[in-house]
């Protein structure tokens, strides 16, 4: 197949452009590529006329987007709705992804894709609008909600993730105050990059929960990180009151992998065992 990778230097894009290594690329990387110009996307896409269209572009800086809802709105959804469009136009497949960050967090046990949504910031209604575009617009599509990413390239948006930074604090002596009341599960880009090429051998599209297995708060997330590498840090559990972040998140974002599992996809990794993993790799740890 022919696939056009757009963010192919994102965390995420990097693990898909290996994985998907057998197949003929198309990587699309940021500013030459830029999704907000509608144009110039029509016409890269048109040269390269590709059979599917993989885009990890959004703007996810969930606080700023509190700041900036104009800019979270024309990224994560206006031109979503343009590629949308002409994805359908080529017939091509296209393949977005969206967020646990949709839901409210009312419900206390994993949601699944028919579930409906209520996103509590800007971020969120912003990819909750894109979701919805894809949906209208393009025939054939897979639409993926996830959360909690990190990868080994880290992420270029955000400057590295959530594991990096916090390897990297403690490893400097600071002080890490982490939320305690917002529960989620950390994915590893490597195992979804695997699903998605598995999914896109399929005809069977719609939209799907893809996240690693279990489910912690933040702070047991960063807690987990710290044993593993064997680290000692000032840690403080803190609620998201008194974190005091801009944007409201869910307080259980956790996705259940429902239509997943029913299609036959390999099952993913519990999060611990893929968090393990990827300290190994980035060479955080021997193990």
């Amino acid at each position: 197949m022919r696939i056009a990778v757009i963010g192919a230097d994102g965390q995420l894009g990097t693990d898909l452009l290996k994985i998907l290594s057998d197949h003929q690329l198309f990587p699309l990387y940021y500013p030459k590529f830029d999704i907000t110009k509608p144009e110039q996307t029509k016409q890269d896409l048109s040269r390269i006329r590709p059979d599917v269209v993989i885009n990890t572009a959004a703007y996810h800086r969930v606080d700023e987007c509190e700041d900036h809802p104009e800019e979270a709105f024309l990224v994560n959804s206006l031109r979503v709705r343009d590629l949308a469009v002409f994805c359908n136009s080529m017939e091509a497949v296209l393949v977005h992804f969206s967020t646990d960050y949709v839901f409210d967090g009312k419900k206390k046990f994993p949601y699944i894709e028919e579930d409906s949504p209520n996103p509590l910031s800007v971020y969120a209604a912003s990819k909750l609008a894109g979701e919805h575009f894809v949906r209208n617009y393009c025939e054939r599509y897979f639409l993926i909600r996830t959360c909690g990413l990190y990868g080994v390239a880290g992420c270029w948006g955000k400057g590295g993730n959530f594991v990096d930074t916090v390897v990297s604090m403690a490893r400097n002596d600071k002080t890490l105050r982490v939320v305690d009341d917002q529960v989620v599960t950390p994915t590893s880009t490597e195992e979804l990059a695997v699903r998605i090429a598995e999914l896109i051998q399929t005809s069977h599209h719609g939209l799907f929960h893809l996240t690693n297995e279990g489910q912690c708060t933040w702070y047991e997330f960063a807690c987990f990180v710290l044993e593993d590498l064997g680290l000692s840090a000032d840690i403080m559990a803190v609620d998201s009151k008194t974190y005091g972040a801009k944007a409201r998140r869910p307080a259980y974002s956790v996705l259940e992998n429902k239509k997943a599992k029913n299609l036959g996809l390999s099952d993913f990794s519990d999060w611990k065992t893929a968090l393990h993993r990827y300290l190994a790799a980035k060479g955080y740890s021997q193990g």
